[in-house]
């Protein structure tokens, strides 16, 4: 669509960069072609309904508790869609060849060495200034971090460029066997996966822009999948329409179709229907689109396309010009999708260690990473004061399955920065708790506190947790001067050491993540008794035919609570136990009876009908219950 001849201005730029480096990259830009070149694009924050009635009430001067009045409501109606105030864009930059203060006001940002324009990208793009977005994306630093470790560990160098199409890897993602996956880890689309079966590259294109909002509010999801599959026949609401939704089965997923629809149902230009998809996906276009819409319906009526048949295309266009992902975003992500999932097929310690290095990201949080590995094979150890680094990192070890274990980095512990975690790493080694803070005298009571309460002096110091607990406050005191002619407390009481429930519960406060130590696992006895099954179990009882059989009962930690928009008010709630994952879709009249539980409580138990969707299997809740199990109640990460 960037290179129309009838586009008359250039094209927007998107750069994905890993997210560790992004600022790096700002700051050459600006380096390279100077401040006076270059400038960051601002965000014009708009009047939402919410914020129109919070501000209105406070010029009219009325508590935000009786703002619901007929003058407050009057002027927040006025100021709906108007500017609010300035933000930064998250990552655009324009280059300009003359000085930009010259062409837009620039001001400076209230972030470190960093300078804005006054004018956000559409202001931009109107008068033909060069935007460039300079994207962060986590996974590519994970990537980066995979190719360091398979070098060092393997001795070769991984070219992604060069990964072979696999069965098994397309196998692997049949399965939904997707947590850390680029792209594929939602909720949405391992529930989507089993269904599509992706067997070649371009179906993980076509799968990245299903799974979207666009073609989610356009009700493209369903006719596609079954029209994949045989069960429902291709067709078009026109036959017009084949031209540019041949390839996708008669379902609209990318711009580019949008402009091309606009072109052969109405007569649109290549520029037109630049301008059409630009104004659908605008929010501040309504006088633009209008003007649009009646050239689109004229269109369409010299063609024989009217009436109710003119308001579908219409009504289906707009749903998907919101959101919709331009065909080359989605080929760039699904090699992505496929680099990742290759990694995660082949190497799944060097993956889990290489996710960690590169967090925040993703949709699943640490602890959900390891225990994913851990079904995997993956042996992972808690982090140690003499062999970890200040990142997780791999070792040898006989008992995994690729050869290789995670050593968590000492930087997962609470309160210890990455910096401490490299002074900790430079001063290896140490023989004992007093010569880590005579070595590391930046190191606070509380830092060491919570090395001991992960488990980081067990085996380089042959100490209990809460031995070494003891131990803690007293050497930080004398090497700090707290205690100034106080002679420290030699012995140590003989302390009993921790059961495995008070490991876990020790390793999730002090790093969120307890490798062997799965809440579910210390109740599993008494869930078994109930007749509660896992979720291993659970996807062969939702194949089961007899309706009857398909009554479950499930429990897990609560991991996601998600309610879309397309939902229709129900909520899906995501649940892990030791062995898997669980799905509940919870409907609007359940979450309304439970709803203190669904809400509030870190685990639950599920009683509902398992259902399966060519392979996607779901529990529908019919009942909820808080599951009381203690190692949930003590991380607020892990919860």
């Amino acid at each position: 669509r960037f290179l129309s001849p009838e586009r008359d201005g250039p094209p927007d730029i998107d750069i994905d960069i890993e997210s560790g480096r992004r600022e790096e990259v700002i700051q050459y830009v600006y380096d390279r072609y100077g401040r006076h070149h270059a400038a960051q694009v601002a965000n014009v924050i708009t009047y939402r309904h919410r914020s129109a009635v919070r501000d209105a009430a406070r010029a009219l001067g009325h508590p935000l508790e009786q703002a619901p009045t007929p003058a407050v409501y009057e002027l927040a109606e006025q100021i709906t869609d108007m500017p609010r105030h300035l933000g930064i864009h998250s990552g655009g930059m324009v280059i300009c060849d003359r000085p930009v203060s010259e062409v837009c006001p620039v001001e400076w940002a209230r972030m470190k060495n960093r300078s804005v324009l006054q004018w956000d990208k559409d202001d931009c793009a109107a008068v033909g200034l060069v935007k460039f977005d300079l994207l962060g994306l986590g996974m590519l630093s994970a990537l980066h971090n995979a190719i360091d470790f398979v070098h060092e560990h393997r001795h070769y160098q991984l070219d992604l460029a060069a990964l072979p199409q696999e069965d098994e890897v397309y196998a692997m993602l049949c399965r939904a066997d997707t947590v850390g996956v680029f792209q594929v880890e939602s909720r949405a689309q391992m529930s989507t996966l089993p269904r599509l079966r992706p067997r070649r590259f371009y179906d993980l294109v076509v799968e990245i822009a299903l799974i979207r909002p666009g073609p989610i509010q356009g009700g493209s999801v369903h006719p596609y999948i079954k029209r994949r599959n045989g069960k429902e026949p291709v067709t078009y609401l026109h036959p017009l329409l084949e031209n540019s939704l041949g390839k996708t089965l008669g379902v609209p997923l990318f711009q580019e179709q949008l402009m091309q629809i606009a072109i052969d149902v109405a007569g649109f230009s290549p520029s037109e229907a630049d301008q059409l998809r630009q104004a659908m996906g605008s929010k501040r276009s309504r006088a633009r689109m209008e003007k649009l819409r009646v050239r689109l319906y004229e269109g369409m009526a010299q063609r024989g396309i009217t009436g109710d048949l003119a308001d579908q295309i219409f009504n289906k266009m707009a749903a998907f010009s919101h959101y919709g992902f331009p065909e080359s975003h989605a080929v760039s992500f699904a090699y992505l999708v496929y680099s990742s999932a290759w990694i995660k097929f082949h190497e799944p310690a060097i993956f889990c260690a290489s996710l960690l290095n590169a967090q925040p990201m993703g949709f699943w949080s640490p602890h959900s990473l390891v225990r994913d590995a851990r079904r995997h094979g993956v042996v992972v150890k808690t982090p140690d004061v003499n062999t970890s680094g200040s990142l997780a990192t791999l070792v040898p070890d006989v008992d995994s399955n690729s050869g290789l274990a995670v050593n968590l980095g000492l930087s997962s512990v609470r309160g210890i920065s990455k910096e401490i975690g490299d002074r900790i790493a430079m001063g290896q080694p140490y023989v004992s708790v007093d010569h880590l803070a005579k070595c590391v005298p930046e190191l606070s009571r509380t830092q060491i506190e919570a090395l001991a309460t992960a488990g980081a002096f067990e085996q380089s110091f042959s100490e209990e947790r809460r031995s070494s607990l003891w131990k803690a406050g007293a050497p930080v005191a004398q090497h700090q001067h707290m205690l100034n002619n106080i002679t420290t407390l030699q012995s140590v009481p003989c302390l009993p050491g921790m059961e495995p429930i008070e490991e876990a519960i020790a390793d999730l406060w002090a790093t969120g993540i307890s490798p062997d130590g799965h809440p579910t696992v210390f109740v599993r006895e008494q869930l078994s008794q109930h007749g509660v099954i896992t979720a291993q179990q659970l996807l062969s009882k939702a194949y089961e035919k007899d309706v009857h059989s398909n009554k479950v009962l499930v429990a897990g930690v609560v991991t996601h609570r998600q309610r879309p928009m397309t939902a229709k008010g129900a909520t899906f709630i995501s649940l892990e136990d030791e062995t898997g994952l669980i799905n509940v879709v919870c409907s609007r009249g359940c979450w309304a009876r439970y709803r203190d539980v669904a809400e509030h409580a870190p685990a639950l138990l599920v009683r509902g009908v398992a259902q399966s969707a060519d392979g996607a299997v779901t529990v529908r809740a019919e009942m909820l219950s808080a599951l009381h199990v203690a190692a949930t109640t003590t991380s607020r990460d892990f919860r």
